[in-house]
């Protein structure tokens, strides 16, 4: 090889070197710069970002106690209801809907007969054009003080709504949610989501299952841009819990146990609703966030 084919070699390589390093070092730089730009400033948070206008909602018990809380909450934040219920509730929801100035329609069926659950997230769409929140909220109990009484069939009862539809509804909702790359999966958990708790084994089971939905389907749902997160509600004032209410010495020792002094209103848990329901959580994902005046920290 003569000289100058030596020197033109020597010449290609140190061109080849210095397309690699510095080619790809302009490449990061650009990349950077992209990045920086793409990245918000805190000046553009504002609160347009807690508003759910023109977004549709799905709650299952959403026409009775938290679940026509977390109705009404959505509904004035600007998203049209469709709310699912064992039972008519001669049109209270509705009024209360309607005067938030969106649509609502109610769906009564159960959810944990075979392929109900399909069948109202298609409703929806129908309805609606899409679905991009889901709350999944019916939920019951079986109170049996014998432990030895609690078989199977209460425990398959719980179970069946508590958690087998909550992940039914997920994985039907979650299919119109991947392909418009966005959505929003609600479940709600309970103090029990926590606590073990006495009479009803399926029902502290269940809400910690409810949970455990939610943390394995932000695993895999949140590349989608799909956020699931968990409301755990702690001791609220409604009809379910009337009796222990009225009870001076039950209700008492729940009281103390609770640093805000008092029982919780349906009130209190809308606002942890339309949060994570709107563009303002959607870096909040897998997670509980627990609404209970503080008794979990006494």
């Amino acid at each position: 090889m003569s000289s100058l084919e030596k020197k033109n070699v020597k010449i290609s390589v140190l061109s080849v070197f210095t397309f690699f390093f510095f080619g790809r070092r302009t490449k990061k730089i650009r990349d950077l710069e992209k990045e920086k730009k793409s990245m918000r400033s805190i000046e553009d948070f504002n609160m347009d970002l807690f508003s759910l206008k023109g977004k549709n909602a799905i709650v299952t018990g959403g026409n009775s106690g938290l679940g026509q809380g977390f109705a009404t909450a959505l509904a004035k934040a600007g998203a049209n209801i469709l709310a699912v219920s064992i039972m008519d509730d001669g049109g209270e929801t509705k009024e209360i809907i309607e005067r938030c100035g969106v649509e609502y329609k109610l769906v009564i069926t159960d959810i944990t007969a075979e392929g109900n659950c399909k069948k109202v997230v298609d409703t929806c769409i129908e309805t609606f054009g899409s679905v991009d929140i889901l709350v999944n909220c019916a939920g019951r109990g079986i109170n049996i003080q014998d432990v030895t009484k609690f078989g199977k069939d209460s425990w398959d009862k719980v179970v069946a709504l508590n958690l087998s539809a909550a992940f039914e509804m997920t994985h039907e909702v979650c299919k119109p949610m991947i392909k418009q790359n966005s959505g929003k999966i609600i479940n709600i958990g309970s103090l029990f989501t926590f606590l073990g708790g006495q009479w009803d084994p399926a029902y502290a089971a269940t809400k910690h299952g409810i949970s455990g939905l939610a943390k394995a389907m932000c695993d895999e749902l949140g590349q989608w841009n799909i956020q699931v997160n968990t409301i755990a509600p702690g001791y609220f004032a409604t009809k379910l819990t009337a009796d222990t209410r009225a009870d001076e010495a039950a209700s008492r020792r729940i009281l103390e146990h609770i640093p805000a002094n008092r029982w919780g209103e349906v009130y209190d848990l809308m606002g942890a609703c339309v949060f994570l329901a709107s563009d303002a959580s959607n870096y909040v994902n897998g997670t509980v966030l627990t609404v209970d005046g503080g008794y979990l920290v006494r």
